[in-house]
C-alpha cells in the first residue's frame, strides 16, 4: 500500500490515526452526552455541538497560520496534541449535573471542549500539510528522472491522500465501541442496563415531577420495577440512572487520553521523516527577478480563487454530512431500533465503509486512468455532491413512506406507537454508505485539491482554509436538530437533499476552470 508513496505517509497515519481514535470517541457520544448530563434540548445540545465543530475547524485556520508564520509544523502540532490530552482529562471527571452546580458545570464542559477544539486547531491541519508537503519532495524527487516520473509521482497524490484517510477511520471505527461498552460495564454493576429513551425521561421527572407511562416502562426495560404512587423512589432512581448512564461516559474519555499521548509519542520518533519547506522558501525566495515576482502574484490569485470557488461548495457538503452526530444520530436513537446496539455505535458504520470502500475507489480511478479516461478531483468532488444528495433522497423517501412526524410529535406518543413505527437499522447502513462514498470522493480529494493549488509559503494557512469552509458548514449544524423537531421528517431529509444537489450543480459548472488551474 505504502510502497509506491513517500517514507514519511505511513508515520504521519499512524499518528493521525491514535488522534482521531480519541476525538471519535468523544464526537460519538458529544450531543447525546449533552443532553443526558444537563437534560438539555437536542436544539441546545446541537447549538453547542456546532459551536464546538465551528471552533475545531475555524482554529485549524489559525493554526496553519501559527506554522506558516514560524516555519514549524511539527513543534505546531506537539502542542496541539498535548492541549487536547488537557481538554479530554478535564471531560473525563465525572462530576455528576446538579441544578446547583449545573451554573458552573456547563461551563467547565465547554472550556475542556474548547482546548480539545484549540489542540485540534493546531494539529489537524499543520498534518495535512505536511502530508502534501511530502508529495511535493517526492514529486521534485522524480522531476529529475523525466516528464513521464513526475506525470505518474503526480498521479499518487490523490492515491496518497486516500491512503492517510483510511486511517483517520481506523480510529473512527473502533472508537464509537468504546463509550457504549464502558457506560454499559458500569450500569451493570449497578444493576441497570442502557436505555436511551430514559435519560430525557428522568430529566422530565426531575424537572416537573410528573409520572408518565413511558418512564415506567423504559425503566421496566432498563430492568427497573417502580410503583408509580411512590414519587420519592422514582427521583431517587431517575438520580442514580442518569449518575450511572454519565459517569460510564466520562470514564470512556480517559481513553482519549491514552489515544493522545500514543499519537504524540508516534509523532515524535518518526518526526524526522517529515520536511522542513519554510526554511527552503526563504533561502532562494530573494533570487526572483521582478517579471518573476509579478507572474507568482497573478499563480497565487488565481489559485486562491479557485481554492475559495472550492470551499463555498463543500460548505453544503459538511453541513449535511456532519448531521451524523446531530440529527442523525437523534434520527438513530428516535426512529431506529436501538434496542440491542446502542445509537453511538451506528456512528462506526461510516468508518467501516470508508476503509471497506477507499481499495475499491481507489482501484476503479486507476482503472480510469490507465484507460485515458481519468477522472480531475475537481470533478470527483462534483459526482461527491451528487451522491451525498442521493443518501438524503434515500432517507427522504423512506421517512415519507414510513408518515413519519416531526420529532417533537413522534415522541409524544406513547411508547408502544412509537416502537410500531421504529425502522431496521438496515435504513442507517443505506444512508451511511451513500454518504461514505460521497465522503470518499469529497474529503480526501479535497485536501489532495488544496495541496495541490496551494502556494508553497502558505501550506498550512490554505489547509486552515479547507477546514475554515468545514467550519462553516458546521456553524449551522444545530439547523438540522431544529428541523427535525418541528418539521416532518420527510421535508427535513428533503432540504439536505436540495442543498447537495445545488452544489453539485454549482461545482460542474466551474469544472473546466478549475482543470487549468490545477493543472498550470
Amino acid at each position: 500500500m505504502f510502497k509506491n508513496h513517500p517514507k514519511g505517509l505511513l508515520a504521519a497515519a499512524l499518528s493521525n490515526m491514535g488522534e482521531r481514535f480519541g476525538y471519535y470517541i468523544m464526537n460519538a457520544v458529544l450531543t447525546l452526552f449533552l443532553c443526558s448530563k444537563f437534560g438539555l434540548t437536542d436544539t441546545s445540545a446541537g447549538l453547542i455541538y456546532s459551536f464546538f465543530y465551528c471552533g475545531i475547524y475555524v482554529l485549524s485556520l489559525v493554526g496553519g497560520i501559527i506554522a506558516d508564520r514560524k516555519s514549524d509544523y511539527k513543534g505546531t502540532i506537539q502542542k496541539g496534541l498535548i492541549i487536547m490530552a488537557l481538554g479530554y482529562i478535564l471531560l473525563s471527571i465525572p462530576i455528576f449535573a446538579t441544578p446547583n452546580n449545573k451554573i458552573w458545570l456547563l461551563p467547565f464542559t465547554c472550556i475542556a471542549l474548547f482546548l480539545i477544539a484549540f489542540g485540534n486547531g493546531l494539529f489537524k491541519g499543520n498534518l495535512q500539510a505536511i502530508v502534501g508537503q511530502l508529495y511535493d519532495d517526492f514529486e521534485a524527487e522524480a522531476a529529475k528522472e523525466g516528464p513521464e516520473k513526475l506525470k505518474w509521482a503526480q498521479g499518487q497524490r490523490d492515491s496518497g491522500f486516500q491512503i492517510f484517510y483510511v486511517f483517520i477511520n481506523i480510529g473512527g471505527l473502533i472508537a464509537p465501541f468504546v463509550a457504549p461498552i464502558i457506560r454499559q460495564w458500569w450500569l451493570g454493576l449497578h444493576n441497570v442496563s442502557y436505555n436511551a429513551q430514559l435519560p430525557r425521561l428522568c430529566h422530565n421527572f426531575i424537572a416537573n415531577g410528573n409520572v408518565s407511562n413511558n418512564l415506567l416502562a423504559e425503566a421496566a426495560n432498563a430492568g427497573a420495577v417502580l410503583d408509580p404512587s411512590n414519587t420519592e423512589a422514582i427521583g431517587q432512581f431517575c438520580s442514580n440512572y442518569l449518575d450511572y448512564f454519565n459517569t460510564g461516559v466520562h470514564f470512556s474519555f480517559i481513553a482519549s487520553v491514552i489515544a493522545m499521548l500514543i499519537s504524540l509519542t508516534i509523532f515524535l520518533c518518526t518526526k524526522k521523516l517529515f520536511p522542513t519547506p519554510g526554511k527552503k522558501t526563504a533561502a532562494v525566495s530573494s533570487d526572483y527577478t521582478e517579471e518573476e515576482k509579478l507572474a507568482m502574484a497573478k499563480e497565487i490569485k488565481q489559485r486562491m480563487y479557485a481554492l475559495f470557488a472550492v470551499l463555498g461548495v463543500v460548505i453544503f457538503f459538511w453541513f449535511s454530512f456532519h448531521q451524523n452526530g446531530q440529527s442523525l444520530s437523534f434520527f438513530a436513537r428516535d426512529f431506529v431500533n436501538t434496542s440491542k446496539i446502542a445509537t453511538e455505535i451506528w456512528q462506526a458504520v461510516n468508518p467501516f465503509f470508508v476503509i471497506v470502500l477507499t481499495p475499491f475507489i481507489m482501484w476503479f480511478f486507476g482503472w480510469l486512468g490507465k484507460k485515458g479516461k481519468q477522472i480531475s478531483t475537481p470533478k470527483k468532488i462534483a459526482y461527491g455532491m451528487g451522491i451525498a444528495a442521493l443518501a438524503y433522497i434515500f432517507l427522504s423517501l423512506f421517512s415519507f413512506k414510513m408518515g413519519y412526524p416531526s420529532a417533537q410529535d413522534f415522541l409524544a406518543q406513547d411508547t408502544a406507537a412509537q416502537a410500531s413505527m421504529k425502522a431496521g437499522p438496515w435504513v442507517l447502513i443505506v444512508l451511511y454508505f451513500f454518504l461514505t462514498v460521497a465522503e470518499l470522493f469529497i474529503s480526501p480529494l479535497g485536501l489532495s485539491f488544496v495541496s495541490k493549488v496551494a502556494p508553497k509559503s502558505m501550506q498550512g494557512l490554505c489547509q486552515g482554509l479547507w477546514l475554515g469552509a468545514t467550519a462553516v458548514g458546521n456553524l449551522f449544524l444545530f439547523l438540522g436538530p431544529k428541523m427535525y423537531n418541528v418539521m416532518p421528517l420527510g421535508w427535513c431529509w428533503g432540504v439536505f437533499a436540495c442543498l447537495c444537489l445545488l452544489s453539485m450543480g454549482v461545482m460542474f459548472g466551474m469544472v473546466k476552470w478549475l482543470e487549468r488551474v490545477t493543472n498550470s
